[in-house]
């Protein structure tokens, strides 16, 4: 039997609810990165052993508990963020760009040039993204800047195929070819009647990637090879987590928990835009 048609009123319900909750989420983790920037309960590296290990709620002064050098596990989580963020955010603009631009000129001029930059997507496809991040931060060091731009350098390819395949279908376009025959750019055509048209489907990639990100850099600062521990990121702090966890459960389920937020948050709202 044939699938019923999709319920118009029943879709609108379901993109109004990932909204609703997709951008409060989103706006916690925001709000709570920018608040730490001017405030913390403690110093988030202030280390303190009298006070090792304290599990939360036990203690008024350490809400969410401590890890074993004693610190402040709520202002580790809200100082956390800002890295998070930078890391979403920051590596989705600089895979956007390199994405973009490639993606435009392989649609837009065909050829050798087209040729040359899908091969090098499909060679870069073929190889496991989480491996090649370790593999470019083996060779170029760990870093908080170092991890945004091989994650910016690894998901750079989505964009390239999203922009190629909505470049192939608009260029051939009657805005396109009237702005070709008053004597436009190529430049021109492509970022002015080309991109803003193909901008939408960017858009769902783009707030994807910054949960996908987001959840790479955890991975690689869990397993040692991203931002060093002397920066506090939620992926470093569930390595240290992981350490005492049948003793002290609350150092890996707080900045997990942050994780699991922020990424829900994101991909409610990634799909809620393209459910649009």
């Amino acid at each position: 039997m044939a699938a019923p048609p999709p319920n118009p009123r029943r879709r609108r319900a379901r993109l109004r609810w990932q909204q609703r909750v997709g951008l409060p989420l989103i706006a916690l983790i925001v709000g709570v990165a920018a608040l730490s920037l001017v405030w913390t309960p403690h110093p988030p590296n202030a280390q303190d052993l009298d006070n090792s290990l304290l599990p939360p709620v036990t203690n008024q002064a350490f809400v969410l508990g401590t890890d074993l050098n004693g610190r402040d596990l709520l202002s580790r989580v809200m100082v956390g963020a800002q890295a998070s963020l930078l890391v979403g955010l920051m590596s989705v603009l600089i895979g956007g760009i390199i994405g973009i631009s490639l993606g435009l000129l392989a649609g837009y001029f065909g050829g050798w040039p087209d040729s040359l930059i899908m091969r090098l997507v499909d060679i870069q496809l073929s190889l496991p993204g989480v491996l090649l991040a370790i593999a470019l931060l083996a060779g170029i060091g760990k870093g908080l800047w170092n991890v945004v731009l091989v994650l910016g350098f690894v998901s750079w390819v989505q964009y390239a195929r999203l922009v190629r395949g909505s470049t192939l279908s608009t260029r051939d376009r009657e805005y396109v070819l009237s702005a070709r025959a008053l004597g436009a750019s190529h430049a021109r055509i492509m970022t002015r009647h080309i991109l803003p048209n193909i901008a939408g489907p960017l858009l769902v990639v783009a707030t994807i990637n910054i949960s996908t990100n987001i959840l790479s850099e955890a991975a690689l600062s869990y397993l040692g090879v991203g931002v060093p521990l002397s920066t506090v990121t939620w992926g470093g702090m569930l390595n240290e987590g992981k350490q005492v966890f049948q003793v002290a459960w609350w150092n890996a389920v707080w900045p997990g928990l942050a994780i699991l937020i922020t990424v829900f948050g994101t991909n409610l709202l990634g799909d809620g835009l393209n459910a649009e």
